[in-house]
């Protein structure tokens, strides 16, 4: 991989020395340069473990380090040598600050842990673990020995009813009905010799298929007392820091499975391991904001937008309507952030990093590419495990084996805490910035649910780009979850460019993800060779669009304007008019769901015309007057309606009909203003 630091140190404004035994003999320019309280980039990782303990040794060492791959990701590839403006990419990103701390969700764990089990298995994992956690059993039946004759731990059994919870605050729900107390019960095994079934076995319980109610074994116990079957069914619950599963059925069904909950084969010590570690105060980030005031979920107990609640891999999301909002667990969070990609308001959005400090690498790796002489970049968005390794392999392999091409040099690796953490407002900013592709690396690890939610934005986003006349497939999700995958992985990356933009973005990502969406659009539409008055989008999971209206139907009752969360539906406070601003419009819903004429639809669509950010009149109506004071106070079309559907009541004819023409104090006074009526009042 030929360096060249002039070139690199021109792209990211400072002079380069190049070291290539940094690591070795030159490990003392390693050390000066920490010394210097400058914040220190290693262009390898391969060493880090080396660099940091001979940081650890070095005095006055004060200098912030940071590492970056340049070369499995930049260097080893067939065409290494046109790799500078990408190595040059990557050293400006590892330049950049790092995120800003958020706040953060504490876990406490005392290192109690329940093991759900057959007794045999489950005692065998409580002999690796007993020394270092507080172990409870809960048995699922004897297994093929049973329980070891001394009782060494605690031992629940019974029917599971619920278990729930994340580390540190698990809760068991479990009804015991069975006539043995485990509690009381000496292993003495005399029932288990009294019973002439054989109903009783090493687990201690006694199966009710096969008593025959003998009760042989209840006079055996004796003195111990622990059998009785006279005692009624019992409903409990304790409380635990850890689980560790051991059937074939987890307790949770969701995909991202809650945090201190383990499931074990038997095989894999790394499991155990991990319990073991799990014992003290535990710290993560709160990965989302949330904003109910524009939150489209939920108005006047109507529910409009539910995406967020339908992608969430960890069911750490659910519904309050009463309070037209959704709720987020922060414990149950995994931090994926697949619910700010498919959230079309921005209502959630992801805190770590924020969508600022994100919006920064890309538009720092693009540009710096850039200004390198770099052409056609591909953005390829990996996990910063998975991710990285299968890139590393890709990279080695590519060194080793003439069929294996390695990462391209146009395409830019930006490692994330999730890959379906980033949205359509992120990728259409990075071809606004200058990006000819965004690609999406999914290694297995992601809920089936993400992989679709991005498909679907991206191909909203691809919709965009094509109307507007940019030839080429932007978006693309590559998966390989092995190295098996990386021939086809290494095929797929070889893609021919797709059409960007001439001139790059200079915009900032904002906080507000509609704010960045209408930047990169408005970017895209100047950029545009193409300017069609309207482009059609997929009619699931768009955040663009308009809306249809059936005037036929609409009776202007406004309920609508109050539904919506983003003001895209708006009145006339000087005449009867409705009035909507396609550019604020979400898709969420809410406005058809609440419509009791059932006159309105939603069209999934971008208008690229100015009109998308000006109020439009849907419809306008005629008001109706009152017929004694003339004051307007309802639209003549629903006046007229509800006249039709009332005038064959016998409550509504004649004076009563006629108040229903009248305003509201117009009909109060004439109410009690008649004389040829009965009051209540004059009733003796």
């Amino acid at each position: 991989m030929p360096l060249q630091p002039r070139t690199l140190g021109t792209a990211l404004h400072e002079s380069l020395t190049l070291h290539s035994a940094l690591c070795r003999r030159e490990a003392g320019a390693f050390q000066k340069a920490i010394q210097t309280g400058d914040d220190v980039v290693v262009a390898c990782t391969q060493e880090t473990r080396l660099f940091t303990e001979l940081a650890q040794q070095t005095d006055k060492a004060v200098s912030v380090i940071k590492f970056v791959n340049i070369r499995e990701t930049g260097g080893w590839s067939k065409d290494a040598a046109q790799a500078s403006p990408k190595i040059a990419a990557l050293l400006a990103l590892a330049h950049l600050p790092d995120a800003e701390p958020v706040p953060t969700v504490t876990y406490t764990s005392a290192g109690r842990l329940l093991i759900i089990g057959e007794l045999e298995a489950a005692e065998r994992a409580a002999e690796l673990l007993s020394d270092a956690l507080d172990v409870t059993l809960f048995s699922l039946g004897a297994g093929r020995s049973g329980g070891a004759q001394e009782r060494r731990y605690p031992v629940l059994a019974g029917q599971i009813g619920q278990l729930t919870g994340w580390l540190g605050a698990f809760e068991l729900n479990w009804t015991r009905s069975n006539p043995i107390d485990l509690d009381l019960c000496t292993r003495c095994n005399a029932c288990l010799s009294a019973c002439p079934e054989g109903a009783i076995g090493f687990d201690y319980q006694i199966d009710a298929n096969l008593c025959q109610s003998h009760r042989a074994c209840v006079k055996a116990c004796g003195a111990a007392g622990a059998i009785d079957f006279n005692r009624p069914p019992e409903s409990l619950s304790e409380k635990f820091d850890l689980v560790l599963d051991l059937r074939a059925a987890p307790a949770f069904v969701q995909h991202a499975l809650p945090q201190g909950y383990f499931r074990w084969d038997g095989q894999d010590s790394r499991t155990l391991l991990q319990l073991r570690s799990l014992v003290g105060e535990f710290e993560k980030p709160k990965f989302f904001n949330y904003k109910q005031k524009i939150c489209a979920h939920s108005r006047n107990e109507t529910t409009g937008c539910s995406a967020c609640i339908d992608v969430c891999s960890a069911l750490a999301i659910s519904s309050e309507k009463s309070r037209q909002q959704i709720k987020v667990n922060p414990n149950l969070c995994i931090g994926c952030g697949a619910c700010t990609t498919v959230c079309p308001t921005g209502a959630i959005s992801y805190a770590y990093p924020r969508p600022a400090e994100q919006g920064a690498k890309i538009k720092t790796l693009l540009s710096t590419y850039a200004k390198a002489g770099g052409r056609n970049a591909a953005l390829l968005l990996h996990s910063q495990e998975a991710g990285v390794r299968l890139l590393g392999e890709l990279g080695r392999k590519a060194r080793l084996d003439a069929t294996i091409h390695g990462v391209p040099a146009r395409v830019l690796p930006i490692g994330l805490f999730h890959t379906a953490s980033t949205g359509i407002e992120l990728w259409l900013s990075s071809i606004a910035y200058g990006a000819s592709q965004v690609w999406v690396l999914m290694t297995g690890e992601e809920a089936p649910q993400y992989r679709e939610a991005v498909r679907g934005q991206m191909a909203v986003a691809q919709a965009v780009l094509t109307g507007l006349g940019y030839p080429g497939e932007h978006f693309r999700i590559l998966e390989a979850a092995n190295a098996p995958d990386l021939a086809r992985l290494d095929a797929e990356l070889q893609a021919a460019p797709a059409q960007g933009v001439a001139l790059a973005a200079g915009f900032a990502v904002q906080a507000d993800k509609r704010a960045t969406l209408e930047l990169a659009l408005d970017h895209l539409v100047a950029q545009s060779s193409v300017r069609p008055d309207v482009i059609d989008l997929p009619a699931t999971g768009s955040p663009l669009g308009g809306l249809a209206i059936n005037k036929d139907a609409c009776t202007l009752c406004l309920s609508c304007v109050s539904a919506c969360p983003a003001s895209a539906l708006l009145d006339n406070p000087e005449s009867l008019q409705l009035k909507f601003i396609e550019k604020n419009c979400v898709q969420c819903g809410l406005c058809v769901t609440t419509c009791p004429e059932n006159a309105l639809a939603l069209l999934p669509q971008f208008k690229v015309t100015p009109q998308r950010k000006e109020a439009v009149v849907l419809n306008a109506m005629q008001p109706y007057a009152c017929i004694r004071c003339s004051r307007p106070f309802g639209t003549l079309k629903a006046i007229e309606a509800m006249l039709g559907k009332l005038a064959g009541h016998a409550m509504f004819q004649g004076a009563a009909a006629d108040r229903l023409k009248m305003c509201g104090d117009c009909r109060v006074i004439d109410i009690y203003s008649a004389k040829n009526e009965a009051k209540i009042s004059d009733i003796r």
